[in-house]
């Protein structure tokens, strides 16, 4: 059977990167198509501004409105089209960075990400993740290419509220225990193939680095520094799981987190915190060791991440829809049928309740 990894082609990470992101785009086009939401061009569009005004490449600045969905892809497309744009740059959270790599394949042109945060695992992907108008879950968009660059400025994501640090981690927590549900189900990746050594390698140091550097990047992230154990969790959250999840494989964890969005009361909630919860749910769908198990519910309480269904925003548990989390998480397609074992909504159910149960005993 076929083995793949799959990354982007660069990766560059440090402190005032996105000061140089002229020269970026000019290596790949003459027009560069940025959007970002209002709150990021405020925050950057000096920087970009900057960046641009010695150079002969021109650019246009475009604002994104919020939602990856088909409607607002389609919107952009045809701006970018409107103004000869030849490398679409996504400066900006998931959502902005899905959004500017969904349009650079519909138009089949480079795109460059630029994170503004390190909250999820997208800017490396080949994947964008389609949501409805209301917000909600609608599907996966598998795009043939990883983004051409991704420009990590460590200086702006320091700067963020600490809180979006945190739910990257949690983000990242999925990725070795999904990745190695994926491996010994024998089941194929999301890069098209079974997960290679060297995948496999990564997801895992990937949940080694969370436990050994995760509580001391949220020490400095709440004072807004930049210490080394921020550099690798950032590291962590962006490159290690993206290729971890992409080229090791998704299954419970996110499945459960796709069925958690459908509940009004956890829209409040960042991706990877809901993560963080379906992967526990998972370790206990699997019956994974206890000290595994406690070992993913220290980390999760030690750095700021929900256990438990009210930390989430379910404060009265309803069991009906409980069951409609569970169902949608084993919808056809889902990545939860990834796991080495039959998988019902049933035992969805079940392994909710008792995660949440498991987050009330170690509080």
């Amino acid at each position: 059977m076929t083995r793949i990894i799959i990354s982007p082609s660069k990766y560059i990470q440090g402190p005032n990167e996105l000061e140089k992101i002229a020269s970026y785009t000019k290596k790949l086009g003459n027009h560069a198509f940025i959007i970002a939401d209002d709150f990021v061009m405020g925050l950057t569009g000096e920087t970009v501004t900057g960046s641009y005004r010695e150079t002969e490449s021109s650019y246009t600045f475009e604002r994104f409105n919020g939602e990856c969905s088909k409607q607002e892809i389609n919107r952009l497309k045809e701006i970018c089209e409107s103004v000869n744009g030849d490398i679409i740059v996504g400066i900006g959270g998931g959502k902005t960075i899905d959004t500017a790599k969904a349009i650079a394949h519909y138009i089949n042109k480079p795109v460059i990400i630029a994170p503004t945060i390190a909250s999820t695992d997208a800017p490396t992907s080949a994947l964008s993740v389609i949501y409805n108008e209301s917000g909600e879950f609608e599907e996966y968009l598998f795009l043939p290419l990883n983004p051409t660059y991704v420009i990590v400025d460590t200086s702006i994501i320091s700067a963020a509220p600490a809180r979006l640090l945190i739910a990257g981690m949690g983000d990242a927590l999925a990725t070795y225990f999904e990745a190695r549900a994926c491996k010994k189900a024998n089941k194929l990746a999301m890069a098209g193939g079974l997960a290679t050594e060297a995948a496999i390698t990564l997801a895992e140091l990937c949940y080694d680095t969370l436990i050994s550097e995760g509580l001391k990047a949220k020490l400095a992230a709440e004072n807004n520094v930049v210490t080394e154990a921020v550099e690798k969790i950032i590291e962590a959250n962006t490159y290690l799981s993206g290729i971890g999840f992409e080229s090791g494989g998704l299954a419970a964890a996110h499945a459960i987190h796709n069925g958690l969005t459908t509940l009004e009361e956890t829209h409040h909630m960042y991706h990877g915190e809901k993560v963080a919860f379906g992967t526990l749910t998972q370790l206990v769908l699997e019956n994974a060791p206890l000290e595994e198990i406690e070992d993913v519910i220290f980390f999760c309480q030690s750095v700021g991440l929900p256990t438990t269904l009210t930390e989430l925003g379910i404060i009265n548990i309803d069991e009906t829809k409980i069951q409609k989390v569970a169902e949608l998480a084993c919808a056809e397609g889902e990545t939860i049928h990834n796991m080495p074992f039959h998988v019902t909504s049933g035992k969805v159910y079940a392994a909710i309740l008792t995660a949440d149960k498991f987050g009330q005993l170690y509080k």
